[in-house]
């Protein structure tokens, strides 16, 4: 899983999300961003909150006495999968190096390959979509 800093970034850079079943996230705020939680028709819902906006509702849960939690108060931490896709026509490959790093290589849109190198796959793609996604 993606750091939730990074997944801040792609984020503050423009990497919509439309939540759906199975989705992680974190609520950004320092007591409990380290907690993950998941997206579950049974447990975690999506919902429109008082004011219209998208909320997060916790259904029959008792942890922290949570009900819900605005969209924008969370940070979405894609999985390898969602990272992936996100690179869209811009993905070329992910390598796993012989000290079991990994490496993406991507395209930019004036035909350049570059390579991105991570201790983790997720961290790889997440840093090569912050590249796609900044043009740099």
């Amino acid at each position: 899983m993606i750091d939730i800093d990074i997944a801040r970034r792609l984020r503050d850079r423009g990497l919509a999300w439309e939540p759906a079943d199975g989705d992680r996230f974190a609520i950004d705020n320092e007591q409990l961003r380290a907690e993950t939680f998941m997206l579950s028709s049974m447990v975690v819902e999506q919902a429109r909150g008082r004011n219209g906006l998208p909320v997060l509702r916790f259904n029959g849960t008792t942890e922290w006495a949570l009900d819900s939690v605005e969209q924008d108060e969370v940070v979405w931490l894609p999985r390898e999968d969602q990272l992936r896709a996100a690179l869209g026509d811009s993905f070329r490959a992910l390598h796993r190096q012989q000290d079991g790093s990994f490496t993406v290589t991507v395209r930019s849109e004036d035909g350049a390959e570059r390579s991105v190198p991570a201790p983790r796959a997720e961290d790889a793609l997440a840093g090569a979509l912050l590249i796609h996604l900044t043009g740099s």
